[in-house]
């Protein structure tokens, strides 16, 4: 049993297969792993038997370059949630029959939080009941919320088009002298990392965002509008960005007045439609021109303007995952530490999973200014290192060429 088995999950990122590409580069250069498998979304593929061989794109070097620069999943991906294994040991068994028929020695799951859970658990049972399977994760995530590692692969390119598209966005209200006022919305349930990365859009001396709420911040309704009043008597158009999870003192999130209230598979309620409900507020309250844009899936598939940064580091994230698992580490999480800004450095590490998973990483709030309506320099000193550097796409038919696994 020398095999391994490599999956992801959660919410697709422009890096993710990035990460994907760095383990298969791994089993490349080590020459300790006989064969490789990707399970067809996620840890669903592990539990059906549903396996994609991988060993072919292996020896493809054109190939694994094509697949670091494709966005989304490319094996796939699921939200897939596991019970612990004390109540339902029939999925658990699956997984591991699934091991043993192929000849997996080692299992590394990419993905976020839940991912997480799920390495932690899955390991925890092997343990327990004696099965020398190694099981190791590595970190994927846009919203940054991940414990135990300075950002997570997908959130620099995801911060770099949020920058990029807020600039952009406010070069065209800016042409106009009406007053109106444009909301983006933005990832981020409880985590308003993304929506920091909107300060970038200044980088270069425009104006980019004016007014920028992130969802650690208990949101005001009424100081709000006085923001935007006060913004509208400076300049006539001006560019708000709001994390999608914002909520009030009471905690109910602001989308609850626009939202269907139907939850996921983890039963997190469906939170988008805070910048509509905003929308319809400054409409009644100030009467001016209002623009509600929900950025959506764009900021998390974004490949054509992902941060070089950010795939270089899926990469070695995917390459050290592979390490960890060869020397025996289980139950463990490649991870980012940073040792500087200026210069930039960091060095790739192991953590526990079990101090990741269910935990959640918040923007600390000494990092939003005392208004609340924006971040600090120690945010932007953050964030910047992370956006840097531009991919080198391969074009075809005048669009990204990418690569399909199955």
């Amino acid at each position: 049993m020398n095999n391994l088995l490599v999956a992801q999950s959660g919410g697709p990122t422009a890096a993710i297969n990035a990460t994907l590409a760095g383990v298969l580069q791994g089993v490349r250069a080590s020459g300790k792993v006989d064969k490789v498998f990707g399970a067809k979304n996620g840890i669903e593929g592990a539990i059906n038997d549903q396996l994609i061989d991988l060993n072919d794109i292996v020896r493809d070097i054109e190939a694994l370059d094509t697949l670091t620069y494709t966005p989304s999943s490319a094996l796939g991906t699921c939200r897939f949630k596991m019970k612990d294994w004390r109540e339902d040991e029939a999925t658990y068994k699956k997984i591991i029959d699934t091991f043993y028929k192929h000849d997996i020695k080692y299992f590394i799951y990419i993905g976020g939080n839940d991912s997480m859970d799920t390495v932690d658990k899955l390991s925890e049972y092997c343990k327990v009941n004696n099965h020398d399977f190694i099981v190791m994760g590595a970190p994927k995530t846009i919203d940054n919320d991940l414990n135990l590692t300075d950002h997570s692969p997908g959130f620099g390119s995801a911060a770099k088009y949020i920058a990029t598209t807020l600039a952009e966005i406010a070069c065209d209200i800016g042409a106009y002298n009406i007053p109106a006022v444009t909301i983006v919305e933005i990832m981020g349930r409880n985590a308003g990392w993304l929506t920091a990365s909107a300060a970038l859009s200044r980088l270069n001396g425009g104006s980019g965002a004016d007014l920028i709420y992130l969802c650690e911040k208990e949101f005001d309704k009424d100081k709000f509008i006085s923001d935007v009043k006060e913004k509208l008597a400076e300049k006539p158009g001006i560019l708000v960005a709001i994390s999608e999870g914002i909520k009030d003192k009471n905690g109910n999130y602001v989308s609850d007045l626009v939202s269907s209230g139907e939850v996921d598979n983890f039963g997190h309620k469906y939170i988008a439609g805070s910048a509509r409900a905003l929308e319809s507020l400054v409409r009644d309250e100030i009467g001016c021109k209002v623009r509600a844009i929900e950025l959506n899936l764009m900021q998390r598939a974004a490949a054509h303007i992902a941060s070089e940064t950010d795939i270089i580091e899926s990469l070695m994230l995917g390459q050290k995952a592979l390490t960890c698992a060869l020397n025996g580490e289980t139950g463990r999480m490649a991870a980012i530490k940073r040792l500087s800004n200026k210069p930039y450095r960091v060095e790739f590490v192991s953590v526990p999973v079990n101090e990741v998973a269910n935990h959640e990483k918040v923007v600390p709030l000494e990092w939003i200014t005392p208004d609340g309506h924006d971040v600090t320099q120690e945010m932007i000193d953050y964030l910047y290192p992370l956006i840097q550097g531009e991919t080198n796409l391969k074009f075809e038919n005048g669009i990204p060429k990418q690569i399909k696994l199955y």
